[in-house]
């Protein structure tokens, strides 16, 4: 199966960046954790190189060269890491979003054209197991529906998260952002299973690039959002996108407050490595 994966490192975060344990760093990916002091971005692409994958692309911003400096001076051998900048356009103050970002990585591999590939945040540690059966999924388009429940958050947090409505098969048919409660009683199964988007995605590059074109800006957040993309897809395209059920456990590393949570389960999980 393919072994292309583009991870999204190109965004910037007030909420990490004010942290004290991220004084001078733009990259959150890049705050080095537990007592191995590596990067957390090192951790996510352990568990990429042992789900299969042996070509990774980096989503990175203009205004920060960590994370090309840190990998493009070591042996990152069997990965094979290559780089596309997102840039900030006149009048803005941040990047436009995780659709840009993927449209922008996308831009760079005229290769990819007609295969497929899987895409994920770089703020997330999913595991190696996630990782390869997004990969190995016979659909061409497909994601990993997580479990709300099974995460590792309070429910202040989760009840936050875009859920996914799906079809009797399993198909997508929508992500909905900033759910109330009761859109997400609708979504819930017969089981009490909610299922919720991590952006993990995988896809066929021709099916989702024209999306990220013609994707508009979120008029709140005033960014073009890879959700809003697939919904666009998947409204035109039904049952074009898979959506795998999964329980598992996600550490995140979205604010300050993370960090500790993420270094205990980094310190259960993880030995040295040749990554």
């Amino acid at each position: 199966m393919n072994g292309k994966i583009v991870v999204l490192a190109g965004g910037i975060s007030s909420r990490m960046n004010n942290s004290k344990h991220a004084a001078g760093i733009k990259a959150k990916s890049m705050i080095k954790i537990g007592s191995m002091k590596r990067p957390f971005l090192d951790y996510l692409l352990m568990n990429i190189c042992e789900a299969g994958y042996d070509e990774v692309l980096i989503v990175v911003g203009e205004r920060d060269d960590s994370i090309r400096e840190y990998y493009s001076s070591k042996n990152n051998r069997p990965l094979s890491i290559t780089f596309a900048v997102q840039m900030i356009p006149p009048g803005r103050n941040k990047p436009m979003g995780t659709a840009d970002a993927l449209l922008t990585a996308l831009k760079t591999k005229p290769a990819w054209n007609s295969q497929t590939f899987t895409v994920c945040n770089s703020d997330n540690l999913y595991s190696a197991n996630a990782l390869n059966i997004i990969k190995n999924l016979p659909h061409p388009n497909a994601m990993i529906d997580y479990d709300r429940d099974s995460l590792g958050f309070g429910e202040d947090r989760t009840g936050k998260f875009a859920v996914t409505e799906k079809d009797a098969e399993g198909f997508l048919t929508g992500i909905i952002e900033k759910p109330g409660e009761k859109e997400i009683e609708s979504v819930k199964s017969d089981n009490g299973f909610v299922g919720v988007s991590m952006n993990l995605f995988r896809f066929s590059c021709n099916m989702i690039f024209p999306f990220l074109e013609l994707v508009p800006f979120n008029p709140l957040r005033g960014e073009k959002e890879l959700p809003s993309a697939v919904n666009m897809m998947v409204s035109e395209f039904p049952k074009s996108l898979f959506a795998f059920p999964l329980k598992e456990k996600i550490p995140d590393l979205t604010s300050g407050s993370d960090i500790a949570l993420v270094a205990n389960y980094i310190e259960e999980k993880f030995r040295e490595s040749s990554i």
